[in-house]
C-alpha cells in the first residue's frame, strides 16, 4: 500500500518517504521532521495509535491514521493527537483530502515548510 500511495501523493507534488517496517519509519521519524505523515494503525506488533500522541506532540507533524478497523478505537486515535483517520477501503481521492485539509491546517499555524509526507 504504501508504494501504492507514493506514486499517488508524488504526482501532487509532495516529497515522500515510504516504509515498510515500522521501527524504520520511527527510527526516521526521531531523525527528521515531516509535515504529515500516514500510517496504519496496526503494523505488526507496533501500535501506531500511541505513536501518534508522540510524533504529533513533539513536533509540528500532523498525522493521519488508516485503519480496517472502523470501531471505536478511532475515537481514541484522535484523542492521542492523530490529526483524522481514514477507514478501509478508502478511495486515493480520500487521502487527497485529508492531506490537504491536513497541510490548510499547517498553513494556518505557519508550521509548513515544504510539500513532504511520509507514508508508511
Amino acid at each position: 500500500m504504501g508504494e501504492r500511495l507514493k506514486a499517488f501523493i508524488r504526482k501532487d507534488g509532495h516529497r515522500v518517504e515510504t516504509f515498510v517496517d515500522p521501527s524504520a519509519a520511527l527510527s526516521r521519524l526521531e531523525e527528521k521532521d515531516f509535515d504529515i505523515v500516514i500510517s496504519d494503525i496496526r503494523m505488526g506488533e507496533i501500535d501506531a495509535s500511541s505513536d501518534a500522541e508522540g510524533v504529533s506532540e513533539s513536533r509540528r507533524t500532523k498525522v493521519i491514521m488508516i485503519t480496517g478497523y472502523a470501531t471505536l478505537e478511532l475515537a481514541g486515535v484522535v484523542d492521542k493527537g492523530a490529526f483524522d483517520f481514514i477507514a478501509k477501503p478508502f478511495k486515493l481521492k480520500e487521502i487527497r483530502q485529508t492531506i490537504e485539509k491536513a497541510a490548510e491546517s499547517l498553513e494556518k499555524s505557519g508550521l509548513r515548510k515544504a510539500k513532504e509526507a511520509a507514508a508508511g
